[in-house]
């Protein structure tokens, strides 16, 4: 494994840079935390696409760069550092994309991949439910063959990108013990969905989505009936690889935040980074950051080679969101009073990291499947 950016990935993360301090940081800081429109959201979003927001692992056939997954997750670091509201909805059309494009019908790829790798539209995905959270087997949201269409209701919540999306891939009981997935079109056969206020990340769309007597042509099951377990359990490992890099990115932003503070800031006659405990803190998070991004690394190597990847890709979600918690409390801690004010961004990313350990499985649920990859034996039932 060679993780050396290549002279491509350089050059595109090099502009990317300048583009994000230039265009996207400055228009973030004026918006505020406050919910990003769609039609905002949609234009900076298809503005990074030219970097490889999404673009990046897809084929050249749907308007993707045909590169690979490891770019898309450099691509995500950077927007993630600068704005991880900015960042979630172009890295839930990249991931609900590569689902579509291996398992989609045909006729499915050609009226929406072209659209969702473009951000021409918003694509969610749909899994968690009011009483169903990391158990997948579990939810209730059921589809009921009526002729030729499915007939959908039930609801689903803590939806990235649900109050944006055109397109919603719902997770159903299609039989006693089967689960599917299921494409909703919003304009053709409809659902409605409610934004979900939070302590952070407010800007993007986090949303419940209610669906009553849907109906949906049978021709929009994807991966065929009955795989829909086994078709979640693939898409997490791109999902939690990022979400792994979603740490990355905040951590990294804080360690610069804390490292530029400490550069300037005196205290008993000498700048603070001088102090033996500072340099401690921005030590550990220097190598924290380093050894998450190479889990990520080898966690998505191992999934773009085809190899069985889960224990690795629960590592890194584990161990990426983790020292996010971790990286920017000493981050707020270094700045001192300063830090718990709205003055430094320092304590927006201590409250967007607290988040990033919850989704696409709890840390809890990732330690439970790496014991289970290691011993056999499953803690689940």
């Amino acid at each position: 494994m060679n993780f050396q950016r290549t002279e491509e990935q350089q050059m595109i993360i090099e502009n990317l840079r300048k583009y994000l301090d230039s265009e996207i940081e400055p228009a973030f800081r004026e918006h505020g935390e406050g919910f990003i429109p769609r039609e905002k959201m949609q234009k900076w979003t298809q503005g990074l696409t030219q970097f490889g927001m999404i673009k990046a692992p897809h084929s050249e056939e749907w308007g993707g760069f045909g590169m690979d997954w490891l770019t898309h997750l450099m691509v995500f670091e950077e927007v993630a550092y600068t704005s991880l509201d900015i960042a979630i909805p172009g890295f839930i059309n990249a991931v609900n994309a590569e689902l579509l494009g291996q398992l989609a019908p045909d006729a499915i790829k050609e009226k929406y991949l072209a659209d969702i790798i473009n951000c021409n539209k918003f694509i969610a995905m749909g899994i968690s439910e009011p009483d169903v959270g990391s158990d997948v087997s579990a939810v209730k949201t059921r589809a009921v063959l009526d002729g030729d269409h499915w007939v959908i209701n039930g609801e689903k919540t803590w939806i990235s990108n649900g109050e944006y999306s055109d397109i919603f891939i719902c997770t159903c009981r299609t039989g006693e013990n089967e689960i599917s997935h299921i494409l909703i079109d919003r304009e053709e056969h409809g659902y409605e969905t409610v934004g979900i206020p939070k302590m952070a990340l407010n800007g993007q769309s986090t949303a419940q989505v209610f669906m009553s007597d849907v109906r949906v042509p049978v021709e929009n099951v994807v991966g065929g009936r009955g795989t829909g377990l086994k078709n979640t359990l693939k898409i997490f490992e791109f999902a939690r690889c990022h979400m792994a890099m979603w740490g990355v990115g905040v951590a990294r932003r804080a360690m610069d935040e804390a490292i530029k503070y400490a550069q300037e800031r005196k205290q008993h006659g000498k700048l603070i980074g001088g102090h033996q405990m500072i340099a401690d803190k921005l030590a550990t998070m220097a190598t924290q950051i380093d050894a998450a991004r190479l889990l990520a690394y080898r966690a998505m190597d191992m999934v773009m080679r085809g190899e069985r990847a889960d224990k690795q890709c629960a590592m890194a979600k584990w161990y990426g969101t983790e020292i996010a918690v971790t990286a920017t409390r000493d981050a707020l801690e270094i700045h001192g009073g300063n830090g718990v004010t709205k003055e430094f961004i320092v304590e927006r990313l201590a409250r967007e990291a607290i988040i990033a350990p919850i989704p696409d499985g709890t840390t809890e649920i990732q330690k439970l499947l790496i014991s289970r990859a290691l011993t056999g034996l499953n803690a689940f039932s």
